[in-house]
């Protein structure tokens, strides 16, 4: 029930631009989140059927755990079940991109954190790999921000699944810098007004020092020392190794250069090319945003929070 509050409570700020586009994604949104929540159901009524009992935290059969694996994994947009993801946001204003990138994914991800002892490993690592290969694989083509946020997701989702059978503690702390990253990034682009990397080519003209944090934001979504993004990477690794998947380290090592590139491509853009439209004036206009405090705390916080590692594995 809560689920579909959930759910239901986000398409009003969907169709509030009043576009076929954003009508087509809150229909999208729905049909998913809404086949998802029906799975979700489906394995309770089976494992109560078998075990005559209606808790989820003691799922002895194998058919209802993986039912429920995968219903997860639709709700998230983990691969295979991502296709719904770019296009659901690519329909929507930025802000209603940030609450489904990251309000949104914190009931189905606290259902699997609870659940993470009985779902399937491999299944669970199997999805991961793909969501990061995709995920990476997805966003070298896009020019579109919103298209390239959604990618960014399905890769990051990808690492949290991973390391959530072993250490569900990491994937709490891998999903807590995913969203101060994710909404830094999204906050920046709301305030610069860009929504392709046309766009964010004249950023600079806008707000200089704004146009230079979001390099260090798309670098710590890269996942490059010695920013916050390397921080949850290193110590999944790390744990991978520990559990002697070395081969496994290595595809997800490489699959995270595939985002690492259009992450770099984005900065080059923002810091060397020439706008493709020149500016009449010297400086442009600038508007005056609301979020004038916050954002310049959660670029601290993807940028600074590598020396902090030993506390925060303390509170995990």
């Amino acid at each position: 029930m809560g689920l579909e509050i959930n759910t239901l409570a986000i398409i009003p700020l969907m169709t509030k631009m009043h576009h076929p586009r954003a009508a087509e994604s809150a229909t999208k949104y729905f049909l998913t989140q809404a086949t998802a929540s029906a799975l979700i159901l489906f394995s309770t009524t089976i494992n109560a059927w078998m075990t005559g009992e209606w808790t989820i935290m003691n799922m002895t059969n194998q058919i209802p755990t993986v039912i429920l694996t995968l219903a997860l994994a639709i709700k998230l947009g983990i691969a295979p079940f991502h296709l719904w993801l770019p296009d659901v946001l690519q329909g929507l204003n930025m802000l209603t991109c940030l609450i489904l990138s990251t309000w949104q994914k914190l009931a189905p991800m606290a259902l699997m954190m609870l659940t993470s002892h009985q779902l399937n490993t491999n299944l669970l690592i199997a999805m991961a790999l793909m969501s990061t290969i995709i995920g990476g694989w997805g966003g070298l083509n896009q020019t579109q921000m919103r298209k390239i946020m959604a990618y960014s997701s399905i890769a990051h989702l990808g690492w949290m699944i991973l390391v959530i059978s072993f250490a569900p503690s990491l994937a709490l702390l891998n999903l807590l810098i995913y969203l101060v990253l994710t909404s830094s990034m999204f906050l920046m682009l709301m305030t610069l007004n860009s929504t392709n990397t046309n766009k964010l080519s004249i950023s600079w003209l806008k707000t200089p020092t704004l146009a230079a944090s979001m390099m260090v934001a798309l670098m710590a979504l890269g996942g490059l020392p010695p920013t916050s993004g390397f921080l949850p990477k290193w110590l999944i690794l790390q744990e991978m190794t520990k559990q002697h998947l070395g081969a496994l380290s290595v595809l997800m090592a490489m699959s995270a250069l595939l985002s690492l590139f259009f992450y770099i491509r984005l900065s080059y853009t923002i810091s060397m090319t020439s706008p493709p439209n020149i500016s009449n004036s010297s400086l442009t206009w600038r508007k005056k945003k609301n979020l004038t405090y916050v954002i310049p705390i959660l670029i601290t916080m993807s940028a600074a929070m590598m020396p902090i590692t030993p506390t925060l594995l303390l509170l995990n």
